[in-house]
């Protein structure tokens, strides 16, 4: 085992990389969402996911004020260390759109298909 440097990510020019959030138990693409330095060990610390909110321009904890939380079970670092796997349990809708996962539209055949309405 290493010990764990978050130095050793490679942030874009904004100093912000890619989250990929996958539920624990059935393994479901849930989103994708930015972190910086500071969210990713905000994360590791509290275990509650923590991203970098662009618009905001401030910390954004899943689910702090709709409930729908995400909490970390594992936060996995790609072969390249520029995107990051967050292992979570979901609680509640993972999207902003009040659907489960924020992939809900198909591309097929040049067509777009929603492929679930909003819980």
């Amino acid at each position: 085992m290493t010990a764990f440097d978050p130095a050793t990510l490679r942030f874009d020019a904004n100093g912000l990389i890619p989250c990929i959030a996958q539920e624990k138990g059935s393994g479901e693409v849930l989103m994708m969402a930015w972190m910086n330095a500071d969210a990713v060990a905000k994360t590791l610390e509290t275990k509650r996911v923590t991203y970098w909110s662009r618009s905001r321009q401030a910390f954004w904890v899943k689910g702090e004020t709709s409930g729908h939380t995400q909490d970390l079970v594992d936060l996995r670092v790609d072969c390249d260390r520029d995107c990051l796997l967050a292992i979570v349990n979901q609680t509640g809708p993972a999207c902003h759109t009040n659907r489960r996962v924020c992939f809900f539209t198909s591309v097929t055949s040049g067509e777009e298909v929603e492929l679930m309405a909003p819980e």
